[in-house]
């Protein structure tokens, strides 16, 4: 019973990280959200980070990044969270958004949208009304909406107390936030949908948030279609396990290829198409913090750099010379010609365990050396590292704590007088967060620099 039941799941495992299964699955859900899209052509269309990428066409998205954790969303951890407050999306249109998400089997949507996303409108509709309480406001919508059938009435309920909470801390926050003619409300639309809901200019009562569930919900997550594969449920998520380095980027780059070949060649021009994405570059500006007037940048690596064999080779400078460069990665680089410009420091920055101590001891005082002697020069700044989304937000968060006050002024010689504590950091951080929405340091990159803010410099010398 035991050897027949484990022949069974390998099988299924099988067939679902088959990646022809997921790439064919993935087209099926790519057609249902272009048929949400012809109803909302005016709307702008929004993956949210990561699994919604795979079904949105670039060419067809508005170039923002959005994310809505499902984990804000999971049972008893409800969250709104300021460093994913997503508020770019209040200025993008008068007339509603669509985002989109995938969830796997189990389910006919994911948290992201039948709670994330809820929250956050219910959030944002009352942090507007404590923010601009001169605006006069009638039948201003508060209340929670969740979807149906999906959402039990117990959670909803559990829920509402939280609410209030977090709409005060948005007031609070250092965000701006616009003063909205109508509410939020979100709105669902799923493959079973019979009918997708029209929305009159002239007749809305409110901003229409269009969470849209691309993937069909079939049973344990598995349907074999009549086309010679397998319909896996939220094929997108965890390509990592499946793609092969394919990623949604190289996908939609080579979807005409990739989606024509058959079962026995796909591996073959996945494999092509992976190697062939190494060697180009998608290079984007640097996001300038609009609080100090752009004298902090950030970005990742790959925005400023040419790739040569996975290796860093050569920083671009712009045509601007009042520019300074600090560079922090992994990679390891062939090129050392720019070690002795006055103006760029490239700082190592070792994985692992490793890392966080590197960081702390030897990355971050180097990089506030250079940074305020850049600033006082009259120099911006801008501080790349791999991802663009994590050590150069920590990095960049230091700097602005201890070389700008709170109304983004730059003070030559630091704050010496004045004490930081988590607020103050954290207000520097949705500075940038405003001008880099996809931002997002890991813990240990927030701590090593709370702890670099927070502690003693004797205390620190004692640690290296």
């Amino acid at each position: 019973m035991n050897t027949d039941r484990n022949k069974t799941f390998s099988h299924l495992r099988k067939e679902s990280l088959d990646v022809y299964n997921r790439l064919k699955s993935i087209e099926e859900d790519i057609k249902f959200v272009n048929q949400v899209h012809d109803a909302y052509p005016d709307f702008p269309l929004l993956p949210n980070l990561r699994c919604g990428a795979w079904y949105t066409d670039p060419c067809l998205a508005a170039p923002h990044p959005v994310y809505f954790k499902s984990t804000d969303g999971h049972f008893a951890n409800w969250s709104f969270n300021l460093r994913r407050a997503n508020l770019h999306l209040l200025n993008l249109s008068h007339r509603g958004i669509v985002l989109v998400d995938s969830t796997r089997s189990g389910k006919r949507m994911p948290d992201a949208l039948s709670k994330t996303v809820p929250i956050w409108c219910t959030v944002v509709n009352r942090a507007v009304r404590l923010r601009h309480r001169e605006t006069p406001r009638q039948n201003w919508d508060i209340s929670l909406h969740t979807p149906p059938g999906v959402v039990s009435t117990q959670e909803h309920s559990q829920i509402v107390p939280l609410l209030d909470g977090w709409a005060e801390s948005l007031n609070k926050s250092s965000y701006s936030l616009p003063d909205l003619s109508l509410p939020l409300r979100p709105i669902w639309i799923t493959p079973t949908s019979s009918s997708f809901p029209k929305f009159s200019p002239t007749e809305q009562t409110f901003i229409p948030i269009i969470c849209v569930s691309a993937s069909h919900q079939v049973e344990e997550g598995f349907d074999r279609r009549s086309g010679g594969f397998v319909y896996i449920q939220g094929s997108g998520d965890d390509h990592e396990l499946w793609g092969m380095g394919l990623n949604p980027d190289i996908f939609w780059h080579n979807r005409e290829r990739i989606l024509s070949a058959n079962r026995s060649e796909v591996e073959t021009i996945i494999a092509s198409c992976v190697n062939g994405a190494q060697n180009t570059v998608t290079a984007r500006p640097p996001s300038a913090v609009a609080r100090v007037n752009g004298r902090i940048l950030v970005c990742a690596t790959s925005d400023l750099i040419v790739r040569s064999s996975g290796h860093l080779s050569a920083i671009f400078f712009g045509e601007s010379g009042d520019v300074a460069y600090l560079v922090l990665s992994s990679r390891d680089r062939n090129d050392t010609s720019t070690d002795d410009a006055r103006n760029v420091l490239y700082i190592p920055t070792p994985d692992g365990k490793k890392g966080h101590a590197h960081f702390l001891q030897m990355a971050l005082p180097r990089a506030m050396e250079f940074v305020q002697t850049q600033l006082a020069e009259g120099m911006h700044v801008c501080i790349a590292c791999d991802s663009g989304k994590d050590l150069s937000i920590g990095v960049a968060t230091a700097a602005l704590q201890k070389y700008f006050d709170d109304e983004g002024n730059f003070v030559v010689d630091g704050l010496h007088d004045i004490i930081p504590d988590k607020r103050t950091i954290r207000m520097r951080l949705e500075w940038i967060i405003a001008a880099r929405p996809e931002a997002n340091p890991t813990r240990d990159t927030l701590k090593r620099v709370n702890e670099l803010l927070l502690t003693s410099d004797s205390f620190l010398r004692k640690r290296c």
